[in-house]
């Protein structure tokens, strides 16, 4: 793997840019405007979390079975973490339907 600008090798960057949801992924955004493989997992994070994070939002103003999609989204959320932390670790574009396209559209 190579290093980035911040000294960190591109795995743990783009692990990192899932760590904290869309704000790691903003941060990492900004840290690393020239490499693909950082970018891309940054855009990612950014759209696949902020997504959650908007409809969580909106889902709690439902009320009764709001609770429970917003529960059911979380669980899906930290699910997507996990595994988007992993593979980008392993030095893979796990590319999720929507948001991985857009993500390798954006990242160059």
């Amino acid at each position: 793997m190579a290093k980035t600008s911040t000294g960190l090798e591109e795995n743990v960057a783009g692990l990192l840019c899932y760590v904290l949801g869309w704000v790691s992924g903003i941060v990492f955004l900004i840290l690393e405007p020239k490499n693909n493989f950082v970018r891309y997992h940054a855009i990612q994070s950014i759209i696949v979390f902020g997504a959650i994070t908007i409809a969580s939002a909106i889902l709690s103003w439902i009320p009764f079975i709001g609770a429970f999609l917003s529960w059911a989204l979380g669980v899906l959320a930290i699910i997507l973490w996990i595994v988007l932390m992993v593979k980008a670790y392993q030095g893979k574009k796990y590319k999720l339907p929507v948001s991985g396209n857009q993500a390798e559209k954006w990242a160059g």
